[in-house]
């Protein structure tokens, strides 16, 4: 389903294009994917047409952009849109169905966890944190050999 704000790119009315870029600027900050329509542009009478005979005037004789449909259904304008947005449910207000991804996490204690744990595992991954002192010893015996290497090369 596709958001579409209907504006107005060439408005002389200051209020309805700061309400325009509001409704625009809250759709991007919230990653909002939408489409905007322009009715002014050349060749948008049949949106310009869909948009007034679809949305609710409130003072005009025709409701001012912005409006907001989800497809074809219409969501409101820019006070219904502010005040779902004040409200926390702009996703109720544009009609977007809210997918909700679940994830289980079963954490159990077997025999071999205990083992695996020292040894740096957890559920069988390796982590990424080892043994200070297994460090330690790693660290010297890699010394020791660069300094074998070193005193080969030398002779």
């Amino acid at each position: 389903m596709v958001v579409k704000v209907y504006i107005s790119g060439i408005s002389g009315n200051k209020e309805v294009k700061k309400h325009q870029q509001v409704v625009l600027m809250i759709l991007d900050s919230k990653n909002i994917e939408y489409v905007v329509v322009d009715i002014t542009e050349p060749g948008k009478e049949n949106e310009k047409e869909f948009m007034q005979q679809n949305s609710k005037a409130k003072v005009a004789k025709y409701p001012l952009p912005p409006q907001i449909f989800n497809e074809d259904d219409y969501c409101g304008d820019y006070e219904e849109f502010d005040l779902a947005n004040e409200v926390d449910e702009l996703d109720k207000f544009l009609k977007l169905s809210t997918s909700v991804s679940t994830c289980e996490i079963t954490l159990g204690k077997t025999a071999d966890s205990k083992d695996s744990a020292e040894n740096g595992e957890l559920n069988g991954i390796a982590s990424s944190r080892e043994n200070s002192a297994e460090k330690e010893k790693e660290a010297v015996e890699e010394d020791s050999k660069t300094e074998e290497e070193e005193a080969t090369e030398e002779e």
